[in-house]
């Protein structure tokens, strides 16, 4: 008997007709499932707002910008529509008080209760970019000089505009941060079946990313942070792209902190394309990955079983770009799609902070103590460094490539 004539087992790597099709069926049956397993808002939480304050909830001030149509319901403030230009707003999030880290506590019906769910407190739209910046640097002035730092988050894929707003605030919640939180929304529709509309909308939304960057860039932050999200990566490196051919940064770039891609939606070779054009970064690029991501296996078959680089096998090659690869493909993800756990492992952003402002060094050590560190390979200059942190919300050692010439 010659197994080797079988199509499964022959020298082809191309897996035959009948297969493909059989893992497409599967792949598509089980989606369902996996999405069940992730929660959503039942009811849109923005509406109505909330005014009762609870002892122990947190609020978090957060200033939009978008590309989404204004909504017909007021109390919605945006939908999934693409609108016509950049628009702004103000929100104020509540936090319960028996918040669980890395989860969002979805309100179940109308008024959520701000005791035990994020419930919006009050919203108003900005009626010009004038008033949003006069908003940034309002808030900005309430820190003190040298503590003056922005957080910019773009949401991703199959996102409602509450769902990245709250996102946000569970982000910044979780880690302390005492940022000025800054909500960056594109037209996504918030529908599975959505992907192409929303990469579409992503696309049309990078040139009003780029200006939001450099309003932050000219306000009176000391430093910005970008942290994104899935497909909004895309938007994030085509406005650095647009950015470095213009050179607008020019003059600010002092200002740019830590810019975290997760779990990017990103094709790899168009992720090569776009740093060949916007050059060696003057700080590393901080990419988010986990090879378990499933919504990120969806993306990848989409795209003809082309690598997305937020579950990149070969994730040290992305060390040449002058990026600090973070891999949490050991942590326990909370939920079956594995593509959140960035938000699940907030706690830890102080400790990633400090490894990333102060950098791997050649013996791979980092400033905090990890178990391990080898460098893969004599030639390659990439250190490998499992850092264990002593927080219950990391379940496994993160693992954090670098290059040596960093």
């Amino acid at each position: 008997m010659v197994l080797r004539s079988h199509p499964l087992v022959s020298g082809s790597t191309r897996p035959p007709a009948l297969w493909r099709w059989t893992r497409t069926i599967v792949f598509v049956l089980c989606l369902p499932a996996l999405l069940a397993a992730c929660s959503r808002p039942g009811v849109d939480p923005m509406y109505p707002p909330v005014a009762a304050h609870v002892p122990g909830a947190t609020s978090h001030t957060i200033l939009i910008a978008t590309t989404r149509k204004r909504s017909a319901d007021p109390g919605a403030m945006f939908g999934g529509e693409r609108g016509a230009g950049l628009d702004f707003a103000q929100a104020v999030v509540s936090v319960p008080p028996a918040h669980v880290s890395g989860s969002i506590e979805w309100p179940s019906q109308r008024p959520g209760n701000p005791g035990t769910d994020f419930v919006t407190k009050e919203s108003t739209y900005l009626d010009s970019e004038k008033a949003f910046v006069a908003a940034l640097n309002q808030q900005l002035e309430q820190r003190p000089p040298g503590h003056r730092t922005v957080l910019l988050f773009v949401h991703g894929f199959n996102t409602m505009f509450p769902e990245g707003l709250y996102r946000l605030a569970q982000v910044a919640q979780d880690a302390g941060s005492p940022a000025v939180p800054v909500y960056f929304s594109w037209a996504s529709r918030g529908e599975l079946s959505g992907y192409v509309y929303d990469l579409n909308s992503a696309t049309i939304a990078r040139d009003q990313l780029e200006r939001l960057i450099m309003l932050i860039a000219k306000s009176k932050a000391d430093t910005f942070n970008v942290l994104a999200h899935s497909m909004g990566n895309w938007v994030t490196v085509e406005a650095f792209r647009n950015i470095a051919m213009t050179k607008e940064l020019h003059g600010y770039n002092h200002k740019l902190g830590i810019v975290a891609l997760a779990s990017p939606d990103i094709d790899v070779d168009v992720f090569r394309s776009q740093m060949a054009r916007i050059g060696r970064p003057r700080k590393p690029f901080a990419i988010i990955l986990s090879r378990d991501d499933r919504a990120l296996a969806l993306s990848r078959f989409i795209a003809g079983d082309k690598a997305r680089l937020g579950d990149y096998k070969n994730a040290a090659d992305l060390t040449q770009y002058n990026a600090i690869v973070i891999d949490l493909s050991d942590v326990k993800g909370e939920n079956a799609l594995n593509h959140d756990k960035f938000a699940e492992i907030a706690s830890v952003a102080p400790q990633l902070r400090q490894v990333l402002a102060q950098g791997v060094r050649t013996d791979g050590t980092t400033p905090l103590e990890q178990t391990a560190n080898a460098p893969l390979g004599a030639t390659s200059g990439v250190v490998r460094t499992v850092l264990s942190l002593p927080v219950a919300a990391v379940t496994a050692p993160i693992v954090i490539l670098s290059n040596a010439t960093q």
